[in-house]
This record gives structure tokens, C-alpha cells and sequence, in this order.
């Protein structure tokens, strides 16, 4: 599985011009799931995005989680993430989950995390959406349960 993390004061996720949901404070997750992701990928994920210690503490060190500042996550399915452009000019997509399987690791993400006492809600899986947000930092990170970056 793969994530792309971004630390944010706001996010939201619009379908058809319409807010399905939205986050103050918190964690924009991207998540992109392998044919080859199993449930030990999908725990060590969302293991460390709640744990990820990514947040200001008092003297401005990135020291605190998610779970410290009791803040949100917003999850957005990405099969793109497992987009390939090494060769030729268009991405190959061979490497994502079948719609069913990412649909599913897709939804137990967010249980795993809500599970952790963690406010997490997602889109619409395989809809076309928009996502607005307001990056804090900015901070990115890019996860990987394969750890290949």
C-alpha cells in the first residue's frame, strides 16, 4: 500500500460539485493499494499514519501525531499512486488492486483508523473528485508498506 500524507489545516472531497466530506485539523491520506497488499500492509499503514509524528509541539519541533493534537483524517482512494511511467508516455496501472480488492482495503483503512479513536472519513470510491485543502507547512510524506521509498 502506498500513502501520500499531507498535513492540513482543512480538506474536503467534492463529487459533482457537492462536499461528501470534509476535515478540519488533520491528515489528507491518498491511498493506493497493491495486487500484492495484504492485511499486514494495511495495519502497518494505518499504524503509522495515526502514529506519524508530524505535528508542532509547544517548541515547534515536529513531535506530535495525530493522536496527540486529536485530530482528523480524511482518506482519498488513489489508484494512480501505482501508476508506472518508466516506459513510454502514458502510466501503466498493472501494479494497483483490482477495484474489489482496493474497495475493500480502501473501507478497512478507514474502520482500522476510526478503530484507533481517530475521526476518519473518505470519499466515494471510484467516483471522479475533487479534493480541496489547505496544506500545512506545506508537509508531505510519502509511505509505502513495501518500504521501496
Amino acid at each position: 500500500m502506498r500513502a501520500v500524507v499531507q498535513r492540513v489545516e482543512e480538506a474536503k472531497v467534492l463529487v459533482e460539485d457537492k462536499v461528501i466530506n470534509e476535515i478540519g485539523e488533520g491528515l489528507l491520506i491518498l491511498l493506493g493499494v497493491g495486487h500484492d497488499d495484504t492485511d499486514e500492509d494495511l495495519n502497518y499503514l494505518i499504524d503509522k499514519t495515526v502514529n506519524l509524528r508530524i505535528f508542532g509541539d509547544n517548541e515547534g519541533k515536529m513531535n506530535l501525531s495525530l493522536k496527540d493534537i486529536k485530530g482528523d483524517m480524511l482518506v482519498v482512494s488513489q489508484f494512480t499512486l501505482y501508476g508506472d511511467c518508466r516506459r513510454g508516455r502514458r502510466p501503466s496501472f498493472i501494479a494497483a488492486a483490482p477495484p474489489n480488492i482496493a474497495n475493500k482495503y480502501y473501507k478497512n483503512f478507514i474502520k482500522g483508523v476510526n478503530a484507533k479513536g481517530i475521526n476518519a472519513k473518505g470519499g466515494i470510491f471510484q467516483a471522479h473528485m475533487k479534493v480541496e485543502l489547505i496544506n500545512d507547512g506545506p508537509v508531505t510524506i510519502l509511505l509505502d508498506s513495501k518500504k521501496e521509498f
